[in-house]
Formats: C-alpha cells, structure tokens, sequence
C-alpha cells in the first residue's frame, strides 16, 4: 500500500489530499500540520476551510484512507510520498524584502523530512513556490540523507478557489516536473500513477523541474494581468461613457482571447496572484531582465490604482467625506464561495473609507468578526504566515468597524453601500427595504457589478458601478478626492 503524507494542512493540502483519498481509496493519506486547532477542526463537522463540496469528500474518507494529524514526523517517516504544502510568504526583510518568498518554513520541512526519513522518499512541492526552490531544497536532502535517495518533484496547485473541488475532479492539467534522469522520471511515473486514477493520461504533462515551478507563477501572471487589463479599459470607460460589460463581452468574443476573466471590479485577491507576480518581478531582476520586471510590475500597479480609485469615488461622490458616516460593507472575502480573505482588496478598501474616519458596518456570509478585525489591523505580508506565527487578533479591535451578520442590519441607518464581493445573495436582497432605512441620499457603489444599477435608480438609489456610464449626479464629482 502506498503512504502519502501532505505536511501543510491549508486551502491546498487538506482539499488536494481529500480527492485523492476519495479517487484512490488503495492509498493512505495522512495531512499533518503543527496547529493542533487546525488538524481539530479538520477532524471535527467545522471544516477550518469553506470550499463547495470539500465536507461531502472529507467525511466519506475520513477515518478510513485519510487522516489528519499532529503527528508530523511519524507520518512523514512511514510515508512513500511526501507532498509539502507550507505557506512561503513575501520577505518582509532584507534582500528581496516585498518581492522574493521566503523559503523560512520550506526549509525547516526539508531538514525535518531528512532527519526522520529511514527509506527512499519522493518529495513533491505543492506550495507556489520560485524557480530554483527545487534546486535548494535538493541541496538540504541530499547534505542530510544518511545515505537515503530523495527525489524532488514539482506538482503545482492550479486550484481556484470556490471551485477547488470540482478543479481537483477534472483538472484542466496536472502538471509534474522532475529530473531528466532516470530516478527522476521514475518518481514522476510514480506520481502520474497516483493522478491517473481519475485524471486521462493526456492531461498529465509532464516537463522538467524549472518548466514546472515556471508554469505555476507565469499562469497567475497572466491570469492577473486579463484582470488588470480590464479594469484598466474600465477607468477609460467611466470617463467616455463606454459601458465595460459591453466592452468585454465584444473582445471576449474573439476565440483568440475568450471571455474569461474579463470582469472589471474592485480589483483582485486571493492568495496567488500578487505574491506570485512579485516573486516574478524579482527572479526577473535576479536575472538581469528589468524590462521584463517592469511590465509585471504594472499589473500589481493598476491593482492597486483601481481599489484607491474606488475609494476616491466614494468619498468625492459623499461630498468629499466620510468621517463620521456609517458606510456597509457588504462582502468581505476576495471572490464568493469561499471565506478566503487572504490580499482581498476590501482590506484595502475598508482601510482606505477608515482613514478618512468612516464607521464601518461588515456583512460577509462565510468570514468571521475576528478574521475581519485581524485582516484589518495586519501589516502587509503577516497573513501569509502560519496561524500560530501571525499577530494575535487585537486587543483593541478597530473601533469604527462592527460586523454583523446580516445585510440589512449592515445597511440600516447608512450613508452609503460598497459591494466588494460578489455573493449571489447580494443580486437578490430588497433594496427597496434597504432604501427606506438608509440616510438620503443614498448610494450603492458597486465593485463587482453584481446589481442591476437602472431599478435601483428608480427606486431612488444614486449608484456607481465600475467601468459603467455615470450617475448625472457622479459626473459633477470629481473623480479624484
């Protein structure tokens, strides 16, 4: 019987792993963490992670071929094949510091993997990871192997998030890097074996270790940068009087660009996107190629230029101030179905409305007050850290800030309302209801483009979407504060 163990219990360990219990129940899989109220709630009815369908698979292996544990070093031991999935967040400090991984926690799972290890091992990298890691982690294997053979594969995650189960049923590709030795494409049939349960042969690409981790940034890149586009086309589009859904629709339909990610909104998150792109940026850098690092650069620029243009239209919009007004959230996490709040860009938002002194009110349906007050007082790259490793949630929460858990309750006696995520129950609220309880005049600004902006025109609202023609009354507003 074959043993898998998955070090890293987070969004990709725990789903990746659950699947392949589910699609090879032949093989043990064992997902160990060192938070032990983590490895409880994956063993309890509240999964730490909210991903459509992830409770259905958990709870038909769980106890039978997959297990959660503390027990790293054991299962790491019995294990044929050892997935890591540990968080590599953006240094904070030193070389590289805002760009480069830090490889901090990879590390310390490569020396621990080497010192427990008394059989031949194959050790996958799951987490994103740059290019190279492959090369360093073999390094630390191999100068600590006490005679045992490790071959290094790189598998990267292309889950999205909110469909991650249904990607892991049938993946668009499961890509596996290794060397171009014959160990080497021996540990990649080995793992093509365990795929192709479930996956046709011809979705598995296989390539070399560098190909591999190279895959993983360049599809988050590029994914990212349809995104920035859009948004971008959608500022011109508010200053001429070009409706954005439109514009999208017309280029989506050229085959040779589609329609997918060409929604203009508040701008992207998620865990991927921004950290990849940096780390990109900075191999670019490393490499001499400055002209390449600028241009990705860019896409984290207009970014970040479209969620302070939102809070800038805000602002000018309620006679150029929001102090001491009640403004609604609604919508917290980066994308709806899942409670992911990990470089959403309502915590951009939500400190932007907060440092012109806004009372905030919070409706998000999956994440929690505590995860919201401690997004909201972390500094840049602390979320990317292990749970235990992260800055206590505050003492003093952020007064101007409540969180509810209703929409209603959240918009009652409000100024105004921002859409930052777009949860299908917010097309569907009664916004006549919501009207008659806020403060007049009353303003919806949407981020996602989730409402129909022309009946809430008539019911009385003043709306901004993005990347559509303006309200009369927004036209006179300068768009800048």
């Amino acid at each position: 019987m074959v043993k898998i163990c998955c070090i890293g219990a987070g969004y990709v360990g725990g789903p990746t792993m659950a699947v392949i219990a589910l699609k090879c129940p032949d093989i043990e899989v064992a997902v160990v963490d060192i938070s032990v109220s983590r490895i409880n709630a994956w063993n309890s009815d509240q999964l730490p992670i909210y991903e459509p369908g992830l409770d259905d698979v958990v709870k038909q292996r769980r106890g039978k071929n997959l297990f959660f544990s503390t027990d790293v070093e054991r299962h790491v031991m019995e294990a044929d094949i050892v997935f890591v999935s540990v968080n590599t967040p953006t240094k904070t400090q030193g070389p590289g510091a805002g760009k480069a991984a830090d490889l901090t926690y990879w590390e310390s799972a490569a020396r621990m993997i080497a010192d427990v290890s008394k059989s031949d091992k194959i050790v996958v990298e799951k987490s994103t990871v740059p290019v190279k890691t492959a090369e360093a982690i073999e390094k630390i294997l191999t100068h600590n192997s006490k005679g045992i053979n490790f071959q290094i594969l790189s598998n990267p995650e292309f889950l999205a998030e909110g469909t991650a189960i249904e990607d892991l049923f049938s993946p668009d590709r499961v890509l596996i890097g290794g060397r171009e030795t014959p160990a080497g494409q021996k540990a990649i049939q080995a793992l093509k074996e365990v795929y192709a349960h479930w996956v046709p042969e011809e979705r598995i690409i296989c390539s070399n270790l560098w190909s591999a981790e190279l895959s993983k940034l360049a599809a988050d890149a590029f994914l990212a940068q349809r995104i920035s586009s859009v948004n971008a086309i959608s500022a011109l589009c508010e200053a001429t009087g070009a409706n954005v859904t439109e514009v999208a629709h017309a280029v989506g339909k050229d085959t040779r660009i589609g329609p997918k990610f060409l929604n203009a909104s508040v701008g992207f998150g998620g865990s991927c996107f921004q950290k990849d792109i940096l780390n990109l940026v900075y191999i670019c850098e490393c490499n001499g190629l400055p002209e390449v690092a600028n241009y990705w650069k860019q896409v984290i620029k207009i970014n970040d230029y479209q969620k302070s243009r939102f809070v800038n239209r805000v602002v000018s919009s309620m006679f150029n101030t929001v102090s001491g007004k009640k403004v609604a959230i609604l919508g917290f996490a980066f994308k709806k179905d899942t409670g992911d709040t990990r470089e959403t860009p309502a915590i951009d938002v939500c400190k932007g409305l907060l440092g012109d002194k806004a009372r905030l009110s919070i409706y998000d349906p999956q994440v929690s007050e505590d995860q919201i007050q401690r997004d909201l007082s972390m500094k840049k790259f602390d979320w990317d850290h292990p749970i235990h490793l992260q800055p206590q949630s505050p003492t003093a929460a952020v007064k101007q800030v409540g969180v509810v858990w209703d929409a209603y309750e959240a918009t009652k006696g409000a100024h105004g309302i921002c859409i930052l995520t777009e949860w299908d129950e917010f097309k569907s609220l009664d916004y006549k209801k919501i009207y008659d309880q806020m403060q007049k005049p009353a303003f919806v600004f949407d981020g996602r483009n989730v409402v129909d902006a022309e009946k809430l025109r008539q019911i009385g609202f003043i709306v901004y979407s993005i990347g559509k023609p303006l309200d009369e009354w927004l036209k006179d507003m300068p768009a800048v504060a």
